[in-house]
């Protein structure tokens, strides 16, 4: 407590005196316990807690409670929005996936479809191309067996004429005459048979 100059002068000889108390001016004699641990105040006291606290409740009920049961049922109506554009987005985004995925399909089965025919059509030339050089192969192969059969001939006639001539040096070499050239065709005929 404050205490005024002129108050304080009032009250400085009783302090002198010894039977008050120096700075508040009350009698030592009065002053026997601080007042909320005294047991005469506790039914007092805890009179103006209920109050107190009957106050406090009535405010938190009327007051308090209800603006929090609002601010509550907002943010419950808020997150309940926000779920339920959630799950519609979440089902949109499973539906471009579904698309996404059966496009893809659908363009893998293409992609297969596009070479089978590529690999089709590749293996049709390639066999047309094959016919036709095996055509030619064939041909010229039949050109080079009447070629080979026609020079064989030649050959075997003219193996006729070597073997007679052959066979005529070598009697005139043995003999050391001349051969007749008939008897000896005729030996060589008779030997190619």
């Amino acid at each position: 407590m404050f205490v005024t100059s002129a108050f304080a002068q009032e009250t400085a000889p009783a302090a002198a005196e010894g039977d008050t108390h120096a700075s508040t001016a009350v009698p030592a004699a009065e002053h026997e316990a601080f007042p909320p641990f005294d047991a005469k105040t506790f039914p007092s006291q805890i009179l103006w807690l209920v109050i107190t606290f009957g106050l406090f409740y009535l405010f938190l009920k009327r007051v308090v409670m209800p603006r929090l049961g609002g601010i509550i049922d907002v943010r419950n109506d808020r997150i309940t929005q926000d779920l339920d554009h959630a799950a519609r987005l979440k089902g949109e985004a499973d539906a471009a996936v579904a698309a996404y995925e059966q496009e893809l399909a659908e363009a893998k089965a293409n992609a297969n479809k596009i070479g089978q025919q590529a690999s089709d059509a590749a293996k049709a030339d390639a066999e047309g191309t094959r016919k036709k050089l095996e055509a030619e192969l064939e041909k010229k192969l039949g050109e080079a067996e009447a070629s080979i059969a026609s020079i064989k001939a030649k050959a075997m006639k003219e193996v006729g004429t070597i073997a007679e001539d052959t066979t005529s040096a070598i009697v005139e070499a043995l003999v050391g005459g001349k051969a007749d050239k008939s008897e000896i065709a005729a030996a060589v005929k008779s030997a190619s048979r």
